[in-house]
Order: structure tokens, then C-alpha cells, then sequence
């Protein structure tokens, strides 16, 4: 009886919050809190202090995921907020009700040992799939998501800064679910889904079940893994392929089967065309074969070779297109980057490590045997599979700058030393530094889908009180907004004209990749948006699309960030008119955001070079 009392108070006052006038996000929220206390009244008295904390936490995470069955239900499906909200109260409830039995039933959440910590386990890993389920199709692109969203209207065999497969894999999910963000993003979902099946497998073959299932876990809550199932970038297939070829190069080397090679040579080469880096793993496996005396046997043996083989033909089309356009992404990944003006950034690349490993993990990685001299042939191949390839980012970072995701797919074969770590600090008779980590890895795993939940409904919905960042680049609030007024400037021109407007993003590819996107039709906006490509600046693949671009004596509107990347100095050489620069604001839910700045060209020329 207590949640049905709950649900009907929470229905009650949502419905008269948003008829007083209250926005959706903030009826949600004071209907939720409404609905939750009565359901903690009825049900959750009886606890500790601590077992209350948990209540508070089961609480916050049933706002999250209502959040996104509202937001889903609201903005995306176009539901009215009454009807949606009967959805969304069901999924507090889903979360709320086994949470808060959950919680009174538990003193303590861990992970690895203790009391039903396997509950937990289920728990995180259905609420961190549900939220990414739910979210990535409400969440606005980044520039990078729409920028590989523009590689699948461009289908090819290669890219001049990646190889295919995040075109191919956006390619799919927009023919199969739609245009939209989800269709753009479930590919990366997918992705996910691989690499926690095989890390999954990979950990149990390694060190058994219990430390299988914690490294579900940490494939869930930690930063990279999370984001890498959110957003469609090339992390996305590489994180899948990388973790296959892991678990087959284990198979092979460990567990001695011939066949797992094969397996392991089509992990590599999917790998390949998703992104350059996991060729590292090649010499993880030769390094392993040196040093591991029963592994030296297949040095002599036909399968690993037959695995490269198997690996290059798969890459060979990337081979193929960069042999026919000059080279251009196997020197752009090289040369180009160690052409670059020295910078020392290895500090950077430490505090890479901190963040995608989380403060708890690299203490973890510190305190396991990981980080001693192996003592059996499963540590020797998880050094090695982190080492090898963290090695060749350690002496690059020395005089050239490194991202902070260059290194989140090889922190792959630590999962499964973090997860083995947890579950030995977690047994009868562990005392001191270690068992302190052992039960913070509880509290890390929350605190991870705590943060994660509330970004997420940030971005979507809004929260009360907190405006928006003016750095769209980064948190990906107002781009819908801006396509939709940019639009509208396209359209006034067309009707002045007379003339098909060619809309330019002033900067590299942030601009024109979210312009096209959020265009209202996408095949007018693909073959009509480019970059700052045609005023002699680099426009990384926009400089190659715009050869099919055709302009003549259409106008050109152009936008910008920075009223400077507009001036005349950077315009006039290029058109014989140059309209006045003008300006617009972005705004969400009546908050503004940002400006923006505009101009329009007419009777524009080809720089030199771009014909």
C-alpha cells in the first residue's frame, strides 16, 4: 500500500506544480522529493545513520533515471508531461523499492566480499546500462560525435585524422534507429556491451568468478569505460576490439589454444580500422613470448603469423585509401604529431591515469601485486599488456603533448589485476591499507554513478539553480538552439538571393559538423556546410569534402565563436562583399548561454591550393 500512496502523492503534485506554472524539470523534482519521502516514511524507517546515507543515495539515483524516462518521454517523444510522468513515476519506483529494501538489509556496500554484494553488482551494472540507455538519445552531440557523424555521410575506406569503423558503426545505427542522437550513439552502447563481455570472460579465466564480476563493475563506473559507451568516438570500437583481443591473445598464450590466434589476429585488424593504437598489442604478445619460457613454442608455429596476416587484410583498405590520398593519415597520426613544437607533458599523462583510473584504482594497481615482479604468468601477461603500451606513451608524452583518452583502452588489462586486488583485500584476515581500500571501492563505485547520473541530467534536463557553461565544446548544452537560428539566417538569405547559401563554421570542425547535424535537413546541410577550409586554414577532412563543393555566386554565411575568426583580415582576401558582422545569443529554458557571431560573403574566391 505504501508505494501506491507514494506514486498517487507524487502524480498529485506534479500534476498542479506544472499547472501553476512550474517547469517540467522542476515539477519532476519536487514531485519526486514528495513521493520519496513518503515512500522512505511507510518504508525506510528502522536504520542506522548509515543505512539512511544508502536511502539518500537509492533516492538520488531513482531522480536520475526518472529524469530520463521523463526527459525521453517529454522531449524526445513528444509525450505530455501528465501522461509521461505515470512512466516515469514507475521507474522511481523500480529503482526506489529493492533500493531501500537493499539498503535497510546492508550495513556496509562493498564490492567483491561481504553481505549480498552481488545484489549490488546487478544494481550498478542495470543502472549504469539504463542510464546511458535512456540518456544518449536526449543528451546533445559534442562536436566530435557530430563531427564522426559527418564521416558516415561521407562513407569511405579511411579518414585523414581515423580509420573507418566509428562511420561505418554511426552509418548503421542511423539507417537502423534514425537521424538522431540515439541513432548516432547506440553503436557505442553496443561497443560497450562487447568490451564487458569480453573483460568479463577474460577476468574469470584469470583469477575465477567473484573477480569476474567486480570487473563488470569497474567496466561500468569508471570514467573512460563509462564515457566510451556514451560517446560515438573511435574509443568506442577500439575499447570492444581490445578487449577481445585480450581475452583471445589469453586464450593463446595462458591457455594454450592454437585457435584463439585466429581469433586474436580478426580482434586486432577490427581493432586496426577502429583506431591506430591497439597495434600495440602486437608487441605485448612478442614481449610475453620472449619472456614467458612455455609461450616461446609459438615463435615456431604457424597460427600467430597467420593472425597477422589475418589482421592486415582486414586493415588492408585503410592501407588502400592512404596509398591513394598521399599518405595522409598514417602522417597525420606520425609525423604531423611529432612535428609538433616540443612540450613536455608527462605530467599530464600521469594525471590521465588518476582520472581514468580513478584515485581508489591507482591506489589499488599500486598496492597489488601488479605492481611487484610477477610471480605467476596471468601477472606477467597484465604487466605487459599496460606496460608495453603505456611505455611508448611515457616517452612520447616527454616532448609532445598527449590527450587525456590517448591511454583509456590499454587500462583494459588492468581491469582484471584491480578486480582480483579487490576481491584478495576484501577476504578474512586482511587488515590495514588494504582492507581500507578494499571498502572504498564501495563508496568510489557509487560516488562514480552519483557524478555520471548528475551530468547526465544536467545536460538533458537542466538543474534548478545551475546555469549553463558558455564552452559548448565541452559540455554540449545550446548547439540545437544555434542550428535552429543559424537555419533561420539560411533561410532569410535564400529568400533574399534566391541563391542555395553555403553555411561555414569558422574553426576547424566544431562548428560545421554540429551545424550540419542540427540542420533540419540533413541532405541539404551535408553537401551545403563546410569549415574555415575555405579561407586557407585546416579543416581537417572538410578541406577534402569541399572539393565537391561548388559555390559560384552563391552567398556564404559565415560563423563564429570569436568575432576575430570573422574579421576582415580574414575574409576580405577571399570575396568581393563582406557584409557587417553581427551578432546572436544562445539560450535553454529561458537561460542564456552564449553569443555568437555572423557575417555574410558574397562573391567569393578560392584560396590558393583549393582548387
Amino acid at each position: 500500500m505504501g508505494p501506491l500512496i507514494a506514486a498517487l502523492a507524487d502524480f498529485i503534485v506534479f500534476f498542479f506544480a506544472v499547472r501553476t506554472g512550474l517547469r517540467v524539470v522542476e515539477a519532476h523534482l519536487v514531485s519526486c522529493a514528495v513521493g520519496l519521502v513518503l515512500l522512505y516514511l511507510l518504508k525506510g524507517r528502522g536504520g542506522g545513520i548509515r543505512q539512511h546515507v544508502h536511502l539518500l543515495i537509492v533516492s538520488a539515483i531513482a531522480v536520475f533515471l526518472r529524469g530520463a524516462v521523463l526527459g525521453l518521454l517529454t522531449n524526445v517523444w513528444g509525450w505530455p508531461p501528465q501522461v509521461a510522468i505515470v512512466l516515469a513515476i514507475l521507474a522511481t519506483l523500480a529503482v526506489a523499492i529493492p533500493g531501500f529494501r537493499y539498503s535497510l538489509a546492508t550495513t556496509t556496500w562493498t564490492i567483491g566480499s561481504g553481505d549480498r554484494w552481488r545484489v549490488a553488482v546487478i544494481g550498478l551494472v542495470a543502472i549504469s546500462f539504463l542510464l546511458r540507455l535512456f540518456y544518449i538519445g536526449q543528451v546533445e552531440l559534442l562536436p566530435e560525435d557530430s563531427y564522426y557523424w559527418n564521416y558516415s555521410q561521407h562513407l569511405d575506406l579511411g579518414y585523414l585524422d581515423h580509420p573507418p569503423m566509428v562511420a561505418w558503426l554511426i552509418w548503421l545505427g542511423t539507417h537502423v534507429f534514425g537521424g538522431s542522437e540515439f541513432g548516432v550513439r547506440i553503436g557505442a552502447l553496443c561497443c560497450a556491451g562487447v568490451a564487458a563481455f569480453f573483460s568479463y570472460r577474460l577476468t574469470r579465466n584469470l583469477f575465477g568468478e567473484e573477480s569476474a564480476l567486480v570487473a563488470l563493475v569497474l567496466l561500468q563506473v569508471m570514467p573512460f569505460f563509462f564515457l566510451a559507451g556514451l560517446l560515438m568516438t573511435p574509443d568506442a570500437p577500439l575499447t570492444a576490439a581490445w578487449s577481445a583481443a585480450l581475452y583471445f591473445l589469453e586464450r593463446a598464450l595462458l591457455g594454450g589454444q592454437a585457435r584463439a590466434w585466429l581469433f586474436a589476429g580478426i580482434a586486432i585488424g577490427l581493432g586496426l580500422i577502429s583506431k591506430y593504437t591497439i597495434g600495440m598489442l602486437v608487441p605485448v604478445a612478442f614481449a610475453f613470448v620472449l619472456l614467458d619460457p612455455p609461450s616461446r613454442q609459438w615463435l615456431f608455429r604457424w597460427q600467430p603469423y597467420v593472425a597477422l596476416v589475418i589482421a592486415g587484410l582486414i586493415f588492408s583498405p585503410v592501407i588502400l585509401w592512404n596509398a591513394q590520398h598521399e599518405w595522409a593519415s598514417f602522417a597525420f597520426q606520425t609525423s604531423r604529431r611529432l612535428a609538433e613544437r616540443p612540450r613536455f607533458s608527462l605530467h599530464r599523462l600521469l594525471l590521465s591515469a588518476l582520472v581514468l583510473l580513478t584515485p581508489t584504482g591507482l591506489l589499488t594497481l599500486c598496492a597489488s601485486p601488479f605492481s611487484r615482479r610477477p610471480q605467476s604468468r596471468r601477472w606477467l601477461f597484465l604487466q605487459l599488456a599496460v606496460l608495453v603500451p603505456l611505455s611508448v606513451f611515457v616517452v612520447f608524452s616527454v616532448r609532445h603533448d598527449v590527450k587525456v583518452d590517448w591511454t583509456g583502452a590499454l587500462w583494459l588489462g588492468a581491469v582484471p589485476a584491480l578486480a582480483a586486488s579487490i576481491v584478495e583485500f576484501g577476504k578474512p584476515g586482511v587488515q590495514g591499507f588494504r582492507a581500507w581500500l578494499h571498502s572504498a571501492w564501495g563508496p568510489t563505485a557509487v560516488i562514480m554513478i552519483l557524478l555520471l547520473g548528475t551530468g547526465l541530467h544536467y545536460l538533458a534536463l537542466g538543474l534548478p539553480g545551475v546555469g549553463y557553461s558558455n564552452h559548448l565544446e565541452l559540455v554540449p548544452v545550446g548547439w540545437r538552439d544555434l542550428g535552429r537560428q543559424v537555419q533561420a539566417k539560411a533561410d532569410e538569405l535564400r529568400q533574399e538571393t534566391g541563391l542555395e547559401p553555403v553555411i561555414v563554421g569558422m574553426d576547424r570542425y566544431e562548428l560545421a559538423s554540429q551545424l550540419t547535424f542540427y540542420a533540419p535537413d540533413h541532405a541539404r546541410s551535408v553537401p551545403e556546410t563546410s569549415s574555415r577550409n575555405l579561407f586557407g586554414a585546416q579543416g581537417l577532412m572538410y578541406g577534402r569534402w569541399a572539393k565537391s563543393l561548388e559555390i559560384g555566386d552563391r552567398p556564404l554565411l559565415l560563423v563564429a565563436w570569436d568575432p576575430h575568426d570573422i574579421a576582415d583580415e580574414f575574409t576580405v582576401p577571399y570575396a568581393t562583399t563582406v557584409g557587417p558582422m553581427q551578432t546572436g545569443y544562445l539560450a535553454r529554458d529561458g537561460v542564456e548561454i552564449r553569443d555568437f557571431h555572423y557575417r555574410i560573403v558574397k562573391g567569393y574566391r578560392k584560396p590558393p591550393g583549393n582548387d
